[in-house]
């Protein structure tokens, strides 16, 4: 019998956020993340950084660093320069990627291989550059209202972006979701929210986000992670290493994995075989 996924803690559910372009209004969302547990990642064109403070909308390089660094949360590419990459050559939308990724990387001092197409804009052009620039997951705009983890991690699609009319509909679908009595059947929950924080900051409507987080944040069942703390999690589950018999189960990975074996909540540590009865 398969392990099956669970996400850290034995927990069925986890909820993420994505926010694109590095801007200064960052600052606020970040501070009601905070406020009510969220956690996720920002995605940075490394290339348009602001000179000076506030000059642009966008923070500066310095402003980056301390804003994300001390926050808790991740950053990840979105194209030095926010190229579509469906609409330029195959050297033009590779040097974007690779110059924000090293732009980044140097900027943080981490690996970063996640990412946001920018504009949405992929397609199978797309995503083989992306991967060959060395991206292991990128998240797109397609939202599906689901909760569902990706099949594709290249095309990775959130459930919503956060001015959908549904969004507390689909916050209440998702929390009060139950697995289903046969364990076989049982398939852990995502909630992806995207969106842009200067879109907050237009509309004037950052009650949007108050509400979603106090009614979803600070609950013991929720796995409050970043994008790819979950692509990272889910991976090192898909790398455990399982006996013929099923009774066996070895993680070869960094990470403590967290499965359900026969109904039965079990954590695989980090480098570790497990014996199943």
């Amino acid at each position: 019998m398969t392990p099956f996924l669970r996400f850290p803690g034995s927990r069925s559910k986890a909820f993420t956020m994505s926010y694109d372009d590095g801007s200064v209004h960052d600052r606020r969302l970040i501070d009601i993340m905070t406020k009510y547990g969220l956690r996720g990642t920002f995605n940075i064109c490394s290339g348009v950084f602001a000179e000076t403070p506030a000059a642009s909308g966008k923070l500066t390089r310095s402003e980056a660093y301390d804003l994300y660094s001390s926050s808790g949360m991740d950053v990840a590419v979105h194209g030095a320069r926010h190229l579509s990459l469906t609409a330029v050559d195959h050297a033009m939308a590779t040097r974007d990627i690779i110059r924000d990724r090293e732009s980044l990387e140097n900027l943080f001092g981490k690996i970063i291989n996640g990412m946001a197409y920018a504009n949405g804009a992929h397609n199978d052009k797309a995503k083989k550059i992306v991967k060959h620039c060395g991206i292991a997951w990128a998240r797109t705009i397609s939202s599906h209202e689901s909760f569902d983890l990706p099949t594709d991690w290249l095309r990775w699609c959130p459930t919503c972006h956060h001015k959908n009319p549904r969004l507390m509909d689909l916050a209440h679908q998702f929390i009060e979701r139950k697995m289903p009595s046969y364990f076989w059947q049982q398939t852990p929950s995502l909630f992806f929210l995207w969106g842009h924080s200067h879109e907050l900051a237009r509309d004037d409507n950052w009650e949007i986000i108050e509400r979603l987080g106090e009614y979803i944040g600070g609950r013991d069942d929720v796995w409050y992670a970043t994008n790819g703390e979950i692509y990272n999690y889910v991976s090192a589950y898909h790398q455990l290493v399982i006996a013929v018999t099923g009774k066996m189960v070895q993680n070869p990975t960094a990470t403590d994995v967290y499965v359900n074996y026969y109904g039965k909540d079990v954590v695989i540590p980090a480098g570790k075989t497990v014996h199943f009865g």
